[in-house]
């Protein structure tokens, strides 16, 4: 028997104590960032990186997506209308955003309100930092932020993919109305809740899962790992031009979205497809980065007697 329609009606919340308790999408972030780590520690094991070079993505890339989301999410989303518009110096102002009224609020996370635009853009901040006062140490490996990204962008797909089978769990960010017969009713949603809709979540689960299929066998089994920028390129080619494409499908997350040519998502998302275009062309105009063979002392005297 073929269903018309799935009805989704899964309690967002995992275990329950208290007003409160552990969510699945709490849950599915905090593997999906284990998991990232542990893939870039086999990638660097593989290119003899030094051995405490894992431990040091891992914190600073965390500390980059999960601040780099939230300042995201409170500044791209969350601008509210006045009730009348106000005027400074003749421009006209109708909205305003109340954590630059409130900056507080911005350290209640558990309220919501992430961005996976932010969160990419934390990343990159990260990754600048993280070569300029830890990688650039061993200059043998030539690295730079986006010889970062490269390898790191293929971990996140697992953590794109996990965070967004959260959303399906909070019955969030989904589409609009449809009558394909893989349609959810979202009984717990904020929209639509009696009518089948886009499961938005798992397109995009999909797109994931393809960028992983193409950016890993690159790295594994090519030179590509090698022409600086071609892997994290691809990966910002296939997530942002998809999701850029999704967003006419998907609901408007703030309601100022509403009578704009394209929403907030896809405005964020064409400075990274732009980037990905420059990354490719540049990763063939440049030389091949150097293979180290032999995974040089740590600096670090804690890590010098790890193999």
């Amino acid at each position: 028997m073929i269903l018309d329609f799935i009805t989704w009606d899964v309690d967002p919340i995992l275990i329950h104590f208290g007003d409160g308790g552990i969510r699945w999408y709490g849950l599915f972030w905090a593997i999906g960032l284990y998991v990232c780590w542990k893939v870039n520690e086999l990638m660097y094991k593989k290119e003899h990186c030094p051995a405490e070079w894992p431990d040091l993505l891992f914190f600073w890339m965390a500390a980059g997506v999960i601040i780099g989301a939230r300042l995201g999410h409170c500044w791209f989303y969350e601008w509210h209308q006045y009730g009348k518009p106000w005027y400074l110096f003749g421009w006209e102002f109708t909205y305003r955003n109340p954590y630059i009224e409130n900056p507080l609020r911005l350290i209640k996370i558990w309220e919501g309100g992430l961005s996976s635009h932010g969160g990419a853009i934390g990343l990159i901040i990260a990754a600048i930092l993280l070569n300029k006062f830890k990688y650039s140490k061993y200059p043998q490996f030539g690295t730079s932020w986006i010889w970062i990204l490269d390898r790191l962008c293929i971990g996140v797909c697992f953590t794109a993919m996990l965070i967004r089978l959260g959303n399906l769990m909070n019955s969030e960010i989904y589409g609009g109305p449809t009558d394909l017969p893989w349609g959810f009713i979202f009984v717990n949603g904020d929209s639509y809740r009696d009518v089948p809709c886009h499961p938005t979540q798992i397109y995009e689960i999909l797109y994931c899962f393809v960028a992983l299929c193409v950016t890993g066998p690159l790295y594994l089994y090519t030179d590509a790992r090698r022409r600086e920028g071609l892997l994290l390129g691809i990966f910002l080619e296939i997530v942002f031009v998809t999701r850029f494409c999704l967003e006419f499908i998907k609901n408007d997350q703030e309601a100022f979205e509403a009578n704009h040519l394209l929403n907030m998502g896809q405005w964020l998302s064409i400075p990274f497809i732009a980037l990905g275009i420059y990354l490719i062309i540049r990763a063939y105009k440049r030389p091949l980065s150097p293979v180290v063979e032999k995974q040089p002392q740590s600096l670090d005297p804690k890590y010098r007697d790890v193999k």
